[in-house]
């Protein structure tokens, strides 16, 4: 054994909902009992991919006494998880990612009296996973997850044509969203980013996560910045950014 850096799993926070299985590369992770356990140390490389994909924060690594990461090992095991299509790992069916129609594909036929535009699943920036094909040459909004219920024609006003992220400003962690609209600004050419928000002071917390998001990213964009009074009416349009 060595000392080295290895993750470390919060059992209490984990909720079982499997991204880190996805985001691990080396198969080190796997749900258990519904919750995300360490198969075996020498599958882990200690680099913390998985952490920022973890909605809870359950993930964090730690250096202590291990068995010295085994990258052959960890490939060898790989190849037999993949080989058996991984039948027995448990993904929550409320997180897989969907396409449910690809741009520019109708919504006429949906049964629904006022067809909905959404184009993807899932779409609370605490579950969706920056790798996701629906981020690829998207036009990406960043919404305030109060909007849709004030604005009576967000679908075919915002939605339309475009892929999306929600959250809450005030009440969720915005560190952690920042790092997830990171990821996802590094990982993806986007075509444009437009952030959504209300006029109550705590819901512009949105367009700061936007900025420290792009700055941590490296990225080079602008955005649009789009107010909505509490009636659904765009009060205020801006473009920010450099």
């Amino acid at each position: 054994m060595v000392m080295r850096n290895i993750v470390k799993i919060d059992e209490e926070k984990c909720d079982g909902c499997g991204q880190c299985v996805d985001a691990c590369a080396e198969g080190a992770i796997k749900i258990i009992d519904g919750k995300a356990k360490l198969v075996s140390e020498v599958y882990c490389d200690g680099l913390g991919a998985c952490i920022g994909h973890c909605p809870q924060d359950a993930i964090t690594i730690e250096k202590r006494d291990a068995d010295q990461f085994d990258e052959e090992a960890a490939k060898a095991h790989l190849a037999k998880k993949q080989s058996a299509h991984s039948k027995t790992d448990f993904v929550c069916p409320g997180t897989m990612a969907k396409k449910l129609r690809e741009k520019g594909q109708s919504a006429g036929n949906s049964a629904a009296v006022v067809p909905s535009q959404l184009s993807h699943w899932p779409v609370q920036l605490k579950l969706v996973s920056p790798q996701a094909s629906y981020f690829a040459d998207a036009d990406l909004l960043l919404v305030a997850d109060c909007v849709p219920f004030a604005m009576g024609d967000f679908h075919n006003k915002f939605l339309k044509e475009r892929s999306i992220v929600v959250g809450c400003p005030k009440l969720d962690n915005a560190d952690f969203y920042i790092e997830k609209l990171a990821q996802i600004l590094r990982g993806n050419k986007l075509n444009s980013l437009t952030v959504l928000h209300m006029e109550v002071p705590c819901c512009f917390g949105l367009t700061h996560i936007a900025r420290e998001a792009i700055d941590r990213s490296g990225t080079k964009m602008t955005f649009e910045d789009v107010t909505s009074d509490l009636q659904g009416n765009v009060c205020k349009t801006e473009t920010v950014g450099n």
